[in-house]
């Protein structure tokens, strides 16, 4: 019994590990024909880069927050209007 539980825990560990190194492959694809712009995500729906405080994805604190980024189709962010301005390809200082 005991190496059969070894076993599945083995498998388990083996099976984790596979999807952890496939993370990043996965982040990058999901960015495919997208870019990071700053100052256009409302309040909590950020997809990073919320500052300091702030662990990422859906952490913005305010609408339009300057240091937090949202994925938008390339080529768009700049034309991006706001109630505080235009979205920028670079945080905004808040």
């Amino acid at each position: 019994m005991n190496r059969r539980v070894a076993a599945v825990a083995l498998a388990g560990s083996f099976a984790a590990a596979l999807a952890a190194a496939a993370s990043p492959a996965l982040a990058e694809d999901k960015m495919a024909g997208k870019e990071k712009c700053y100052g256009v995500a409302l309040k909590g729906q950020n997809d990073c880069a919320a500052g300091a405080g702030t662990t990422c994805a859906g952490t913005s604190k305010v609408d339009f927050q300057g240091n937090a980024w949202k994925a938008v189709p390339a080529g768009t962010c700049v034309t991006m209007k706001t109630a505080k301005g235009m979205g920028s390809l670079s945080p905004i200082k808040m």
